[in-house]
């Protein structure tokens, strides 16, 4: 049975809160920058480049505290694929919703995907240590 160890707690919290904000300011700075008119590959290619503008910043800031690793790899997945997700999303529905909407989706995305690599990164270290066992 694995012992509790704080450490990897906070690291895990860390993550599942550095992805949140990634999100969260993705998902605002396209509302923000983008017109609702645009067109929707367009709207995308922005999104992307706000998204991974912002995950840049974020995760200088944040590494120092949460890790290197752990914030670059999923919040370059939250800050790329989800500017044009959120760059998308804007411009079918034309800023349907609120600016808070937007941000909420944005959490419930970061969380989504941190969730998406931690699992991934267990199936690998899975599989290697089974591997080394034998």
């Amino acid at each position: 049975m694995k012992s509790f160890r704080l450490p990897e707690v906070l690291f895990t919290l860390g993550d599942y809160l550095g992805g949140a904000i990634v999100g969260a300011v993705t998902a605002a700075a396209v509302r923000v920058a983008l017109s609702p008119h645009l067109d929707m590959v367009v709207a995308m290619l922005l999104g992307m480049v706000i998204g991974m503008i912002v995950h840049l910043v974020l995760s200088l800031l944040l590494s120092p505290l949460l890790g290197a690793f752990h914030t670059m790899v999923p919040g370059g997945l939250i800050g790329m694929y989800g500017g044009m997700l959120f760059a998308m999303r804007d411009t079918m529905q034309a800023h349907l919703g609120s600016l808070s909407n937007a941000v909420q989706v944005g959490v419930v995305f970061g969380l989504i995907v941190i969730a998406g690599v931690r699992l991934y990164d267990r199936a690998l270290r899975g599989t290697a240590s089974s591997d080394a066992s034998n």
